[in-house]
């Protein structure tokens, strides 16, 4: 009977979502300029009638802990937002989090539309952060509000959290963290394109300082060239990249070509074209496995840097130096075998009359802060899909974000239970 009511109070509220998802969109909420696209979550969430707590995390507080990355002085203007739907006592409790932080638009002359303008054109709103992720909030908003509408009440708490700067590494779900959030799970509704993911990768950002000596062009023999090694360097990187995917054999990476990639991302060097250059630095990405801790994959990676000058001597009194920063994601996993897992898998089946593909994440979210600092169980699931996410002409379809509200709205009855209290 609920799901019935669900569906068709969805049905009348497809305009109402699109209205949301694009006031959200034309909140150009890249790092450091979240506060307005979070006025938007805010006015939600008090239509809604549901507690809010809005702050503004705590740089020093945040400093001390080991798991905080951001290359931010503070969190000025860039608030968190939680809103709760207090349920009536007895049923187990949720955390609903999503990132209101955008990746940077790029190249404008890419793009066949203004990115901030939330375009509707064929079953899809167009936009920076479309997909990745106010989409995925806006159904985790879709599903609380036809819950309450159509009269619904939970035993357990719904925690709804907002938060900032996961595109940088996660402090926005660490503060939540530190403020004392705390559920039985953690739905966080990233761009799986549907899939269900209880398995997350962690990533690490790494930048490599290969060393050569200068000389003149016309006599670049007397030189050596640090982009010549740098090169060695890479053939290094491939080698390792292959030998750590050769250990997987998670048949939740199955699908996946390269499970755990490591990613050469930035490349400069030499200052003059006439002069051997004598520096090249690299910077990349490394991918943790869902099992692994970030401090093996650091000693792997360091270890395999050593082992270069086997294969060139000139490595063995200039050896790369290896220094990490930036942002990092840990990984996170729980169980296929998971009670809540299933209760996705049934909720997903009754909406789309199949059971949904379970995999590994191929990339980093913040689910890896909840299991590995918190132990709450973990599952990532959402509208939308990494092959458009980060891209010129990011979209979402509109039908996929509202059959993803449809399955929340069904998890949250399953998970939290439904109160008999009128």
């Amino acid at each position: 009977m609920e799901q019935k009511l669900i569906k068709e109070w969805l049905g009348k509220n497809k305009g109402n979502a699109v209205k949301l998802l694009r006031k959200l969109i034309q909140e150009r909420s890249i790092q450091g300029r979240e506060s307005s696209a979070q006025a938007v979550v805010v006015e939600a969430c008090r239509e809604l009638g549901l507690e809010i707590d809005i702050w503004e995390p705590d740089i020093k507080e945040m400093s001390a802990h080991e798991n905080f990355v951001s290359t931010r002085d503070n969190f000025e203007d860039s608030p968190n937002v939680v809103a709760i739907w207090r349920g009536t006592g007895g049923g187990h409790s949720i955390i609903l989090n999503g990132h209101i932080d955008v990746v940077p638009e790029g190249d404008m002359l890419q793009w066949d539309c203004d990115p901030y303008e939330g375009k509707v054109q064929d079953g899809k709103v167009y936009g920076r952060g479309s997909t990745d992720m106010k989409g995925g909030n806006v159904s985790l908003l879709l599903a609380i509000n036809a819950l309450k509408s159509i009269g619904v009440k939970l035993k357990g708490d719904v925690i709804f959290q907002s938060v900032i700067e996961e595109e940088s590494g996660g402090a926005g779900t660490l503060a939540a963290i530190l403020r004392g959030y705390s559920a039985d799970v953690v739905l966080i509704p990233e761009p799986t394109n549907m899939k269900i993911f209880p398995k997350q990768q962690g990533s690490m950002w790494f930048r490599l300082k290969v060393k050569g000596k200068s000389a003149h062009g016309g006599t670049r023999y007397e030189g050596v060239s640090a982009l010549e090694k740098s090169v060695v360097v890479m053939d290094k990187i491939k080698e390792l990249e292959t030998l750590r995917n050769n250990r997987v054999n998670d048949p939740l990476y199955k699908g996946i070509p390269i499970p755990l990639p490591i990613n050469l991302g930035k490349i400069e060097g030499g200052n003059w074209p006439s002069s051997v250059p004598d520096l090249v630095v690299l910077e990349g990405r490394i991918g943790v496995g869902p099992e692994e801790t970030l401090e093996d994959v650091k000693q792997e990676l360091a270890a395999s840097l050593h082992s270069l000058k086997e294969v060139d001597t000139w490595f063995e009194t200039h050896p790369v130096e290896l220094e990490w920063f930036g942002a990092q994601w840990v990984p996170g996993t729980v169980e296929v075998t998971h009670p809540f897992v299933k209760v996705i898998d049934h909720a997903y089946k009754e909406v789309v009359g199949k059971s949904a593909i379970v995999e590994a994440s191929p990339w980093g979210t913040d689910g890896g802060l909840f299991t590995q600092l918190c132990n709450i169980p973990t599952v990532v699931f959402g509208p939308g899909t990494t092959e458009v996410a980060h891209y010129p002409n990011e979209y979402i379809y509109i039908d996929q974000m509202m059959n993803a509200a449809e399955v929340i709205a069904l998890v949250l009855m399953d998970w939290c239970g439904i109160s008999e209290e009128v």
